[in-house]
């Protein structure tokens, strides 16, 4: 067997709703699915029996892997530890065309949004290109 490419990304969310416009309208995804999963083999896959969950698939405009936003509806749970050295917790990093000439206006989108943006400017990373930080308010 050979592994490809990343297919999806998948977070749980508290709020779908919430979260889909962050990604879609902010961030400017694409909505691919929306789906309600009731099918008794989510019960086996989660491990939740009688689990409800709400799905979304969203996707960046030039293709590529989706990020598959999931709510349990059924099942909720309080959000975890948001802190980086927290085993589990996880980043997603998307290239953009023009970081530097898209950060003012993304400081004036993330208000009243369910994240925030790092309180430093675009900068160098490791592998070179410019990065900027985006941390989620909550699920």
């Amino acid at each position: 067997m050979q592994v490809g490419i990343v297919y999806h990304t998948g977070f749980t969310v508290s709020d779908i709703e919430r979260s889909i416009v962050f990604y879609r309208d902010v961030l400017g995804l694409k909505l691919v699915k929306r789906q309600t999963g009731t099918a008794p083999y989510l019960a086996t896959v989660t491990g939740f029996a009688g689990v409800r969950l709400e799905a979304a698939f969203l996707q960046p405009a030039d293709g590529g892997s989706m990020l598959e936003l999931l709510q349990y509806v059924s099942h909720p749970a309080p959000a975890t530890d948001r802190a980086t050295n927290r085993p589990g917790n996880a980043h997603l990093c998307f290239k953009v065309d023009d970081l530097r000439g898209a950060w003012p206006w993304r400081r004036r989108a993330f208000r009243g949004r369910p994240a925030r943006q790092a309180r430093h400017r675009p900068r160098a990373g490791v592998a070179g290109p410019a990065w900027a930080a985006i941390h989620r308010r909550s699920g």
